[in-house]
C-alpha cells in the first residue's frame, strides 16, 4: 500500500500529529488520504513520566498510561488511520517521487514522512545521517541529536516533530510540533490554503 502521509514514532507528538490528521478525514481535501503511523514506543521518554503541569491533563497523570490511552484514542476515534504495531524503522529512501521504508518486517511507500521520535543516540535509521545534527536546546552534557529542518521540515515530503526536530523535551512543546506539523500538511493537501481543524459539536 501506498500511503499519503506516514509518521514514525508513537510518543507525544507522533500521536498528536496521528490525531489531528484524522479529525480532516471528513474534509474534502483529505477524506481519500491513507494516513499510518508506526507504532515503535520502545525508547519513549513517557514511559518513566509523570505529568502535573500539562494543561487538560489530571495531575500525577503518568506518561506510560498516556501511551496506552492515546492508542485507543486514535483508533475509537480515527480507525482510518492505520497503526503498525511491533515494527522498527530501519531506513529511510527517496525514490520515485516518494518514500520508501525499511522496517525490520515490511517495505512501505509514502508520498509524505513525519520522523516523531526522541533526540536519544544512538539514531539508528539508515538514509538520514547528512541531516543530524547536534540538539540545539539540549543541555550539551545530554548529547543529544536533533535532524536539521527549517520549521519542521527537513525536504520536500519529509518532516520531523517533537525532540527529533530541535524541540525541548516538554510534554506541551512535544504535542504542539506535531500539532503544527500536522496543519502544515492540511495546508498542503487543501491547495495551500492555510488550514487548522477546530473539533465542534
Amino acid at each position: 500500500m501506498i500511503f499519503d502521509a506516514l509518521i514514525i514514532g508513537g510518543g507525544v507528538s507522533g500521536m498528536q500529529c496521528a490525531l489531528v490528521l484524522g479529525s480532516a478525514k471528513n474534509k474534502p481535501y483529505a477524506v481519500d488520504k491513507k494516513i499510518a503511523i508506526i507504532m515503535h514506543q520502545r525508547t519513549s521518554h513517557l514511559e518513566n513520566a509523570l505529568f502535573n503541569n500539562v494543561l487538560g491533563l489530571e495531575p500525577k497523570t503518568l506518561g506510560k498510561d498516556i501511551l496506552i490511552n492515546g492508542k485507543e484514542h486514535l483508533s475509537t476515534l480515527y480507525p482510518d488511520i492505520t497503526q503498525i504495531e511491533n515494527e522498527k524503522v530501519l531506513s529511510i529512501r527517496e525514490l520515485n517521487g516518494m518514500y520508501s521504508i525499511e522496517t525490520n518486517k515490511k517495505s512501505y511507500q509514502s508520498k509524505i514522512v513525519i520522523l516523531a521520535l526522541n533526540y536519544s543516540k544512538p539514531f539508528l535509521i539508515n538514509g538520514l545521517d547528512g541531516f543530524i545534527i547536534p540538539h540545539q536546546k539540549a543541555n550539551p552534557d545530554k548529547d543529544r541529536i536533533q535532524l536539521k529542518n527549517d520549521d519542521h521540515l527537513i525536504k520536500e515530503g519529509l518532516y520531523c516533530c517533537g525532540t527529533i526536530a530541535g524541540c525541548r523535551s516538554q510534554f506541551a512543546i512535544a504535542a504542539g510540533s506535531g500539532a503544527s506539523v500536522a496543519t502544515d500538511i492540511l495546508t498542503l493537501w487543501n491547495g495551500n490554503n492555510p488550514t487548522k481543524i477546530h473539533d465542534k459539536s
